[in-house]
């Protein structure tokens, strides 16, 4: 019974995020700011610019197998992409290119036409966000600066291993170590969400918007702007 309900409550939630015109669009990070109310209260916020984004392709049902649009974003001089590239942008009309292609699910009663332009008209005020982007890449970093370890105790004792991440399992037993131990490797440069960014401000004749809190990547970075799945129903107002 339990089990039924909850798949219940996850249709109705699916069923009102289909509902919507477009769940988000692409944008680029522009950097970070604060805004001050009437009583001298700072917000921090990220400034994003959102749209305009170009529908280039439409995905049906019939012929891929689910219902979506490919949405392109910044222009971008058509000599200067791929050769499969610049065939899939002129088999839709498109004089130039794109910087990002991204794609967006839709309702199957949603008509929305190559070559529609999209803008941050979409959302509102006081709506919540999930945005997406691809963090800094900070290289091949140790365990403290990767997962924030205390290292070794400074002390007469420690020889060269201040920094070390220490034991990483027994000998006979279990003979190996497990996986997802903690130990250097690659940070950064990796696909990061954050979620339930509320909206501050909208600049719609700039297509900008500022929303409270830090947003992944470096500025300049291209980023993906989708209505929240969490807070899907919910709208917090801003005074």
């Amino acid at each position: 019974m339990l089990k039924s309900n909850c798949k219940e409550a996850k249709e109705d939630k699916r069923a009102v995020l289909r509902g919507r015109a477009m769940d988000g669009l692409i944008g680029k990070k522009l950097g970070m700011t604060q805004l001050f109310d009437e009583k001298g209260k700072v917000t921090p916020v990220t400034v994003l610019q959102v749209g305009p984004c170009f529908v280039v392709q439409r995905k049906s049902s019939d012929k891929e197998g689910y219902n979506a649009v490919q949405l392109g974003f910044g222009k971008k001089k058509i000599k200067n992409v791929t050769k499969p590239l610049q065939g899939h942008f002129e088999k839709s009309d498109f004089k130039e290119g794109f910087e990002a292609l991204r794609e967006i699910k839709i309702d199957p009663g949603e008509d929305h036409k190559i070559g529609e332009s999209l803008s941050v008209d979409i959302f509102e005020v006081g709506e919540y966000v999930d945005v997406t982007g691809k963090s800094k890449g900070k290289g091949f970093a140790g365990v403290i600066k990767r997962h924030h370890f205390h290292g070794s105790p400074a002390a007469h004792g420690t020889h060269e291993y201040f920094r070390h991440g220490g034991s990483i399992g027994s000998s006979a037993y279990p003979a190996k170590v497990f996986k997802g131990m903690k130990m250097p490797g690659q940070y950064g440069n990796e696909r990061v969400t954050i979620q339930n960014l509320v909206i501050v401000e909208i600049k719609k004749d700039r297509n900008l918007m500022m929303v409270k809190g830090a947003v992944p990547g470096p500025n300049g970075g291209i980023v993906m702007v989708k209505r929240a799945v969490k807070k899907s129903k919910e709208t917090k107002r801003i005074k």
